[in-house]
């Protein structure tokens, strides 16, 4: 197999046929024949699935993998690179923001630069500007958190060889942060700017967007609970020192220390600074929690292909 083109489905109904019939228009004129579609649906809630179905049914090319449930974007995207079988694979996001129209282009830098991956990264981020603060504060946060470089504005849609598949699959952790396992992989990288488009409401509210930073700090950095140690020792320190100008003040300067107002304050800032470096420490804990069970991220249930009758 020459090229996999990897896509998840999550309430993707609006955009599935057409973007199958751009993706093996893209495919035919680069490879001929020697193409699959995989469509990996994510326990999305609208007929995305039964569309997916039909395509396979119709097309050779199209394999559907469907999840038991929602697992989440990240998951299904390594579950679907799992099943790719192509020398070169596409991965490439189904709602049509990312173009098929990329993958000419992303060869030509592939082939040209001896590359193992070309990614898209947005030249100009869409959305609001409350979006557009958010992101740039997670990028930031997130490359002096955890040292991965990984650029702003990244998008989902990569050029990838059959050797940086294979490595990126061998990754087994529940608690997925693919931006920065594309990253770690390693091998030989490069990105190309791209235009993406807008072509429905984002899924990701604040809640979900915080969420994800949180899960993408403590899945490469252990710097938080670095810094809980350091603070507790300034706070210490700061602490001591404070004790040494009271017992001073109070046996040569014959000053007794003032009323109880600094004293409930700082009784209140050190509870909240014990309690927030106690949540730190749970997050850690409940990330080894979940890695040391060797859950599956996902569950295949059922696949289908032209021909068959799904496994």
């Amino acid at each position: 197999m020459r090229l996999s083109i990897v896509s998840t489905l999550y309430q993707s109904a609006p955009y599935v046929v057409e973007f199958h019939k751009r993706v093996s228009d893209v495919a035919k004129a680069m490879v001929g024949n020697d193409y699959e579609i995989v469509l990996v649906n994510d326990g999305s809630p609208d007929d995305s699935l039964d569309l997916a179905i039909k395509l396979s049914e119709e097309d050779t090319h199209v394999v559907v993998v469907d999840l038991a449930r929602n697992f989440g974007h990240h998951k299904a995207i390594m579950t679907g690179l799992s099943y790719a079988d192509g020398e070169l694979v596409f991965l490439i996001d189904s709602d049509l923001e990312e173009q098929p129209e990329w993958l000419p282009s992303f060869h030509q830098q592939f082939s040209r630069e001896n590359l193992d991956t070309v990614f898209g990264v947005q030249t100009k981020r869409k959305g609001s500007l409350f979006e557009k603060i958010t992101s740039m504060t997670f990028y930031q946060l997130f490359r002096f958190l955890t040292k991965v470089k990984q650029p702003d504005n990244i998008v989902t849609a990569r050029l990838m060889s059959r050797r940086y598949v294979r490595a990126l699959v061998e990754h087994k952790e529940r608690e997925l942060n693919i931006g920065g396992l594309f990253l770690i992989t390693g091998f030989k990288q490069a990105s190309q700017s791209v235009n993406k488009l807008r072509t429905s409401p984002t899924t990701y509210n604040f809640s979900r967007k915080f969420s994800h930073f949180v899960n993408a700090i403590t899945s490469f950095s252990s710097f938080p609970l670095s810094f809980t140690f350091y603070a507790g020792l300034l706070i210490s320190v700061s602490a001591f020192l404070f004790i040494a100008y009271l017992v001073i003040r109070y046996f040569f300067i014959s000053t007794p220390p003032d009323g109880y107002t600094s004293i409930i304050a700082s009784i209140w800032l050190f509870s909240g600074l014990i309690i927030s470096f106690l949540g730190i420490q749970g997050i850690y804990l409940s990330k080894v929690f979940n890695e040391v069970k060797q859950r599956p991220y996902s569950i295949v249930k059922k696949v289908y292909r032209s021909g068959s009758s799904g496994k």
